[in-house]
């Protein structure tokens, strides 16, 4: 096992999947949302990571009332919820960091954001660049420029945490540094690393800024 120490003014972290082991919960609500509407649940499931409920529906079922639609949505994910799973060693990262380094950008709404979190017992964000936020979500770099730009950073000078290919190319895009939380395989091969959970990272105030460790 290596270590790469990485430095950075400021972390952007993604929520489901990222932090939260929220993955089965999101699959759920969009099944039941499908069932509803008498929809195969294929199609929107192989998009909706990461992604924006707004385009999600707006890509495969544009007749629906989308407003409507996406309050649904909220009112069911706060409902199966339930008791959240914090990802291995993420908790006790986030106490960690100073509350002024570092913001949450995440497709969900504020308040299911802000619900799961809760939920999971980590420390809620100062900053937090939701589903409504933005024009347009992942994979556009929208969501990482002004999660930077709340922080009064430059995009180049955070590093990013990310799970789905739709974060990770929206961070790329807004010209950030990422680390890759999950999976079997490196989703873009500008990735800094990857990593399987945050008992490999261990983040260190460093005069201003960040020195992030990350054990591979």
């Amino acid at each position: 096992m290596t270590r790469l120490t990485l430095n950075a003014a400021a972390l952007l972290l993604d929520m489901d999947g990222t932090l939260v082991h929220s993955t089965t919960e999101v699959e759920t609500v969009w099944r039941l949302w499908c069932r509803r509407h008498r929809l195969a649940p294929e199609p929107i499931l192989a998009i909706c990571h990461g992604v924006r409920s707004f385009e999600v529906i707006q890509a495969l079922a544009p007749d629906l009332d989308l407003a409507r639609e996406i309050a649904l949505l909220d009112e069911m994910e706060i409902l199966h919820t339930g008791a959240a799973e914090p990802l291995a060693g993420c908790r006790s990262v986030l106490q960690g960091l100073p509350m002024t380094h570092w913001a949450l950008v995440t497709s969900a709404s504020r308040r299911v954001a802000l619900h799961r979190l809760a939920s999971a017992g980590l420390p809620l964000p100062l900053q937090l660049v939701g589903a409504t936020d933005v024009t347009r979500g992942k994979p556009d770099p929208e969501p990482y420029l002004l999660g930077a730009e709340r922080l009064g950073l430059a995009p180049a000078d955070c590093l990013v945490f990310e799970d789905a290919l739709a974060g990770v190319q929206s961070a790329l895009r807004a010209g950030c540094r990422v680390v890759q939380v999950g999976g079997d395989r490196t989703l873009d091969p500008a990735v800094v690393t990857r990593i399987r959970d945050w008992r490999q990272v261990t983040v260190i105030k460093d005069g201003d800024g960040l020195q992030i460790r990350v054990q591979t």
